[in-house]
């Protein structure tokens, strides 16, 4: 196998690339809190950094496709369509993917072990995380150890409101995670933990934290 960091070191990396991502936003901008107004990327980015300072710091790739992550992960690098098409999965991108660092003999010897979506002004339940929690566990689930490399994905967002708002941050959080339980609970062999979430105050302004819900097989 090829190097690779441990899961907690990649999770602890990638909260401190929101919170690195949210501290420059702030200095650039004089903008206490709504890092939510970032541009695309800006937090793919910053995590990919703190990511790349790790000890055995894995091959970051952003944005591959998910036949690319299929095609590094299976067993057989040929049966990614057929995985797609059993699957109901429809071509689409992760932010981040995390590969073993080694030396390639081909283009084609990839070995995928992460999955990363990231999601920037997450404030209430939408469609579209219910989707990427979805779209996880559908590329995540398997039957036996050997049906797949990757090891686990991690949906991270940032959450921000105004001192204004009438649901607080903490309610905002525990219906957010309790929806992407109730997913991951209709899949077999996957298991979910919620790391991050502590809530910061601003006076008059408002609140926001950061989140990392990772899904993982239980084989």
């Amino acid at each position: 196998m090829g190097i690779f960091p441990l899961k907690d070191d990649v999770i602890s990396a990638v909260i401190s690339g929101i919170k690195s991502a949210k501290n420059n936003y702030t200095f650039w901008t004089c903008d206490e809190l709504y890092l939510s107004y970032a541009p695309p990327k800006f937090l793919s980015i910053h995590v990919a950094q703190e990511i790349a300072k790790l000890n055995n710091a894995p091959e970051i790739f952003i944005d591959a496709t998910i036949s690319d992550i299929l095609r590094c992960s299976l067993p057989n690098r040929s049966d990614f369509r057929e995985f797609m098409r059993k699957n109901y999965i429809m071509e689409r991108n992760f932010c981040i993917t995390l590969d073993e660092r080694f030396e390639h003999k081909s283009d084609n010897d990839s070995i995928s072990r992460v999955i990363i979506s990231l999601k920037n002004g997450v404030r209430n339940v939408q469609q579209e995380y219910l989707d990427d929690i979805e779209l996880m566990c559908k590329v995540l689930q398997r039957e036996h150890k050997n049906d797949t490399t990757l090891d686990y994905g991690i949906f991270a967002f940032y959450l921000d409101i105004s001192s204004s708002a009438r649901k607080k941050a903490d309610i905002r959080l525990e219906s957010i995670i309790e929806s992407f339980d109730n997913i991951v609970s209709k899949f077999n062999n996957l298991k979910s933990t919620f790391k991050g979430g502590e809530i910061e105050k601003i006076e008059r302004i408002g609140e926001w934290c950061i989140g990392c819900y990772i899904i993982e097989p239980t084989l």
